[in-house]
């Protein structure tokens, strides 16, 4: 269906830069002549509403996201009524608001509605296209934070208006698409969901002994371990304190101030540098240290880094370091002890980030600490070396593949948001003719029939809508 559009058989010149060439039969209008401002106030009793990018103009209450709360002068609001338009602070950013709920908003938005309602679902559609966001950002007056749309100059820029039949079609045509592409989205979301959910389980049942992963069966002998997150762990490996096994040490303070002759200004890693997937050691912050510093705090090649506030818990190994590093404060640094492994050690910590046992320890009601004395009592199952090089192989090459499949499957999911986003653009600005397509779909089935139909998609080939090859450039040589 969206492989074999084409573009419009003639072109003519609109002479907005922005927009290009549009269909022949297209007209050009201004804003202003399409849209009224609405200007209404004293309507205090109506719900707050809060204008934003993602969800359009809802209700504050159904906006998760932290919103600012008017509590007085509430009269003095405006007013706006479900299918309007608001221009926002934000709109230069990522286009026209349409309001999906009657309420009332600041009264620094611009509120539009248009003159006749039968050119609404266009105008929905061409507001929240890309091309007429670069439209948007040519009407922008202010610097930085306080830049904001002078509705006065963009009531005088020129818009794109197809004949109402054709309108029909593209809104239509949208709209099936639309539902299409998102309906793929959430079944590739969903596929990554249940690799996440299987990629953890994998490292539980592998650290705690669910499993030998060198046979793929469970352990003939288990104990009970006595701690909560592991349960029963194999016979023969032990169940001791982190601090038996590996050596801790918690990073220096931020030293912003040279105190002595013999400081040296080197750089340092703080818990922003170290997430789950590796640790960034390139345009460091740096700080003072002494020499004896240099040698306590100093990290190398193999070091476990443990992050102690924030996400307390999380951690990484260093793989690589260039010239003299340290840790700050925010920081453990892990180093084993004759029968340990930190590869091992990472893998446990995210088994117990997994179970959510780091929200217990760090106490996230209060203030998230986890602090040397919470890690190096934490109870952990330790096998012989050669289980846990085995183990870490195991979980090494597993983890590899299934983070193969949750990027590429992530890819998927950027590259239809991307087609998504192109074909509104296109379509809206004439550059695609869909009259053909939307005469031809088929009725909507209702949307829980429609989410059963694509439950089971799996693989590429299951996708019901194909990224077409083509782009702009193409069509204008055709033409």
């Amino acid at each position: 269906m969206i492989d074999g559009l084409k573009p419009y058989p003639k072109y003519k010149d609109s002479g907005v830069p922005w927009l290009g060439e549009i269909p022949e039969h297209w007209g050009v209008r201004r804003l202003k002549t399409l849209l009224r401002e609405r200007v209404e106030k004293g309507y205090p009793d109506l719900p707050l509403l809060a204008a934003t990018q993602s969800q359009g103009v809802v209700r504050k209450e159904k906006f998760k996201n932290r919103t600012v709360l008017a509590l007085k002068d509430l009269h003095q609001l405006k007013l706006v009524r479900t299918k309007d338009f608001v221009i926002s602070l934000r709109s230069f950013q990522g286009g026209i608001e349409y309001a999906r709920d009657q309420g009332i908003i600041s009264p620094a938005y611009t509120i539009l509605y248009p003159i006749d309602v039968k050119i609404h679902g266009y105008l929905a559609k061409l507001f929240k296209s890309y091309s007429y966001i670069e439209n948007l950002k040519l009407n922008v007056t202010g610097i930085r934070q306080g830049q904001n749309i002078d509705y006065e100059k963009l009531s005088r820029s020129s818009t794109p208006l197809p004949p109402f039949p054709e309108q029909t079609a593209i809104v239509r045509f949208l709209d099936w698409a639309d539902h299409r592409i998102r309906r793929v989205i959430r079944a590739r979301e969903k596929r990554i969901k249940l690799l996440e959910e299987y990629k953890q389980a994998l490292i539980n049942q592998a650290v705690t002994g669910k499993i030998d992963v060198r046979t793929g069966k469970p352990y003939p002998k288990y104990k009970d371990s006595g701690v909560e997150w592991l349960g029963k762990v194999p016979e023969h490996w032990e169940v001791k304190p982190v601090k038996r096994f590996y050596e801790i040490q918690l990073g220096k303070m931020l030293q912003r101030t040279k105190k002595s002759d013999d400081d040296f200004f080197v750089p340092y890693l703080k818990a922003i540098h170290v997430q789950w997937s590796g640790i960034n050691t390139y345009n460091l912050p740096k700080m003072w240290a002494s020499t004896r510093e240099l040698s306590e705090y100093s990290v190398r090649p193999g070091d476990l880094l443990v992050c102690e506030g924030g996400e307390g818990g999380r951690c990484a190994i260093v793989r690589d370091v260039q010239g003299t590093v340290i840790i700050q404060n925010a920081l453990h640094r892990v180093r084993p002890r004759e029968k340990a492994s930190n590869d091992y050690l990472r893998y446990c910590m995210k088994s117990i980030a997994n179970i959510g046992w780091f929200d217990v320890l760090n106490d996230k009601a209060t203030i998230a600490h986890f602090t040397r004395e919470k890690f190096a009592a934490l109870e952990i199952s330790v096998p012989p070396l050669p289980e846990q090089t085995a183990i870490v192989e195991f979980l090494d090459k597993q983890t590899k593949k299934l983070d193969t499949a949750i990027s590429a499957t992530r890819r998927e999911i950027q590259l239809l948001k991307e087609f998504r986003t192109r074909l509104i653009a296109d379509v809206v600005t004439g550059k695609l003719d869909v009259r053909e397509a939307a005469a031809k779909l088929p009725d909507e089935p209702p949307e829980e029939e429609a989410e059963s139909l694509n439950e089971e998609v799996k693989s590429k080939n299951d996708i019901e809508i194909r990224v077409p090859e083509y782009d702009a450039v193409s069509w204008e040589a055709k033409r």
